[in-house]
């Protein structure tokens, strides 16, 4: 049984992970980073749905899958991994949809913000203050929130948010 439902969310990490990369075809540029609204949505998904490890590592492989194919840049990992952690620890702590979404805007816009600094810095060279970064990934995590809050809060109103949950744990 422990099989079935690790490779129920093992597919389900890697379906999101797709998401997260064809979804950063959509992204656009503030200040040497590439805003990437639909990554943050994933984390909101995969906070829900898997849980923190699952949700960050799912945020890992689409970064890297990001640089790799040219769609990202390395400021993508503490952007989307101290997001996905923060809204995945948050959630397994609260069960709270709402706290989940600020889990995300402050794991990602404040601490994945000023975690990108020393990336900024040291590895692209950029010359930078400290919370530079901070508003940019702001922008691009409120507004994958609010996608990922809208979609979340239509599932539980309808009760399929526990019939999803449910299906993903057998």
């Amino acid at each position: 049984m422990r099989e079935r439902t690790a490779a129920k969310k093992l597919t389900i990490a890697s379906l999101l992970t797709a998401v997260a990369v064809v979804g950063s075809l959509f992204s656009f540029p503030i200040l040497g980073s590439r805003c990437a609204p639909v990554q943050h949505m994933v984390n909101l998904l995969c906070a829900v749905f898997l849980g923190p490890g699952y949700g960050l590592a799912t945020a890992f492989a689409a970064s890297f899958l990001r640089n790799l194919l040219g769609l990202g840049t390395p400021l993508a990992f503490p952007g989307s991994m101290v997001g996905a952690l923060v809204c995945g620890l948050t959630y397994a702590k609260t069960h709270n949809l709402g706290a989940t979404c600020v889990g995300e805007v402050f794991g990602t816009g404040i601490l994945g913000g000023l975690a990108a600094w020393p990336i900024a810095t040291l590895i692209l060279g950029q010359t930078a203050a400290v919370y530079a970064y901070m508003g940019p990934f702001l922008v691009s995590t409120v507004g994958g929130s609010i996608i990922a809050g809208v979609v979340l809060f239509a599932l539980k109103r309808s009760g399929g948010l526990g019939v999803m949950q449910t299906l993903v744990r057998r």
